[in-house]
């Protein structure tokens, strides 16, 4: 499947007014027009896209939908082709999504984790219109998608691998250098990152352990860094080097309980042409001073069916 990478994401939260102020004045991400269709959301913008990131009314903190990007109209009758192959249960948005997400078409499906997705093409954009809730330089988003997310899954079974490498195309990155059962994977057309999704395994357990989001400068990194302390958010890892990325970032968790991963690319990746086994997470900093599962990641017992 020729998927860009993750051209959306959409999250369930109670606490929508606390991500209102956090998102522009914290993250630097601007606030985006709300649609006629869904006007208790709050929708907010990384670049010239309509939106990159939703937050809807929920009962608990949750990812609700990953949007992934198809290069074109093409591409995703191909990839729905696909799936309907594979015998994937699809639903096709109709006419009145299709406006709320700004895109053409698009069809959702869920993962062997029970997470819904949804793939399209043709999400709406303005050239030069967007603007950053404070003052800050951007974000790398554009053509390579809003970011990365790590989700935890109670079951790792060789069927989600399967799913994402076999079926719609992914290319394994390997484990990283996490404890457990953990996986990551980046889109057939990602040629800048490791990974756009990556899952571990939490017997037991589900929910969203981190997004991370790219910005175009070590300075707004690092102002992020002040922000962040100044408020005294708190802090899942110090600022540091991960060992199979050459980019600077640090983690700090968000009003919805997952942490969100500031980063910034030192130089550009360099395409791994065999799976590495680091010995460490990272070959500087990163100190860990917060604990790595948010309350975002819940019990099963506690996470909404839908």
């Amino acid at each position: 499947m020729d998927i860009i990478g993750i051209g959306y994401l959409g999250f369930e939260s109670p606490n929508l007014e606390a991500w209102r102020e956090y998102a522009p004045q914290v993250l630097g991400l601007g606030l985006g027009n709300t649609p006629p269709g869904d006007p208790g959301s709050l929708y907010l913008r990384s670049d010239d896209r309509r939106h990159r990131i939703a937050f809807h009314p929920g009962p608990v903190d949750r990812i609700a939908y990953i949007g992934w990007e198809a290069r074109g109209r093409q591409a995703f009758d191909a990839a729905v082709a696909r799936f309907r192959d594979a015998g994937v249960a699809l639903e096709v948005g109709n006419a009145a999504l299709c406006e709320t997400r700004g895109v053409r078409e698009l069809v959702r499906f869920r993962c062997p984790a029970g997470y819904r997705h949804e793939l399209f093409y043709a999400q709406k954009w303005t050239p030069r219109s967007f603007v950053p809730g404070r003052p800050h330089g951007g974000f790398v988003a554009d053509e390579r998608g809003v970011g990365h997310i790590v989700l935890m899954t109670p079951d790792y079974g060789p069927e989600l691998e399967a799913f994402f490498i076999d079926l719609m195309g992914f290319h394994w990155y390997g484990a990283g250098a996490g404890k457990g059962r953990t996986g990551f994977f980046r889109a057939k057309l990602n040629d800048k990152t490791s990974h756009d999704i990556a899952f571990g395994h939490a017997p037991g357990m589900k929910g969203v352990q981190h997004i991370g989001l790219f910005v175009r400068s070590l300075r707004d990194l690092g102002e992020t860094y002040d922000i962040v302390h100044k408020r005294e958010l708190p802090m899942q890892m110090t600022l540091g080097q991960h060992s199979q990325d050459p980019h600077v970032s640090f983690y700090h968790f968000s009003p919805s309980g997952f942490a969100v991963e500031c980063i910034h690319e030192l130089q550009p990746w360099h395409h791994d042409g065999f799976e590495l086994n680091p010995e460490q997470l990272s070959v500087w900093g990163h100190e860990q001073v917060g604990p790595i599962l948010g309350p975002s990641v819940m019990p099963l017992v506690q996470y909404p069916d839908d």
